[in-house]
């Protein structure tokens, strides 16, 4: 504003929450917030004279974004996501090949313990893999079922953290699987089932999916 005159939006907060700010680069509070220009006098607001584009702003760095940056994970969120997604698509394997290979489950425990679940063990997993999948036994589990508990799990903790991951995070994902299921040998058909269902809720395409599988064959982890 200049001289006497000017035109400035008043603004009013809707909602305080938390988001990844793009100006910060990190997790912020932020305002959401709404508002109207109006024509003032020296300072002081004295005519409406519209409307202004509802916005987010960063309590920290005080810029404003469009309302759509809330569409972006905060780092807090895309980490638990992440390790959710780890921990089912090493029980979807792990299930897949079925539970008697103490190789396999092993590999399986050490999939869910790097990705945060530092105390989880080998009880922990066949509970979780008995209740998710309604079976307690060792023979393998055809994944194929849409209405096994553990592959609607499998859809919901992959699918919406896909839009958010590079492609290279989403091979890992893939890869983590395909360790799992090679600790103790070849590919049994379920196991391939299953890692091609992860593939799919990634958004990889399948011959990439199949390059993976063969590039953990010749190199494995």
């Amino acid at each position: 504003m200049t001289g006497l005159w000017g035109v400035r939006p008043r603004w009013r907060t809707d909602v305080l929450g938390d988001f990844f700010c793009p100006g910060c680069g990190g997790d912020r509070n932020y305002r959401r917030q709404h508002g109207r220009r109006w024509l003032r006098l020296l300072g002081t607001p004295v005519l409406p004279v519209g409307p202004v584009t509802g916005c987010v702003q960063c309590t920290s760095c005080h810029r404003r974004y469009g309302v759509e940056t809330l569409d972006q994970l905060t780092c807090v969120r895309l980490a638990a996501m992440l390790r959710d997604a780890q921990y089912t698509v090493a029980l979807a394997v792990l299930a897949a090949g079925g539970t008697g290979s103490r190789s396999a489950r092993d590999a399986a425990c050490g999939v869910i313990r790097e990705a945060g679940f530092e105390d989880c063990g080998e009880a922990q997993v066949l509970a979780a893999l008995a209740a998710l999948s309604g079976v307690g036994g060792e023979a393998p589990l055809d994944l194929a079922g849409a209405g096994s508990g553990l592959t609607v799990e499998l859809h919901a903790a992959i699918e919406p953290l896909a839009p958010h991951l590079a492609q290279p995070g989403r091979e890992r994902l893939v890869l983590q699987g395909a360790w799992i299921a090679l600790a103790d040998g070849r590919y049994l058909p379920q196991e391939r089932a299953a890692l091609a269902a992860v593939g799919r809720c990634l958004k990889l395409p399948g011959s990439r999916v199949d390059e993976l599988l063969e590039a953990a064959t010749n190199a494995p982890h």
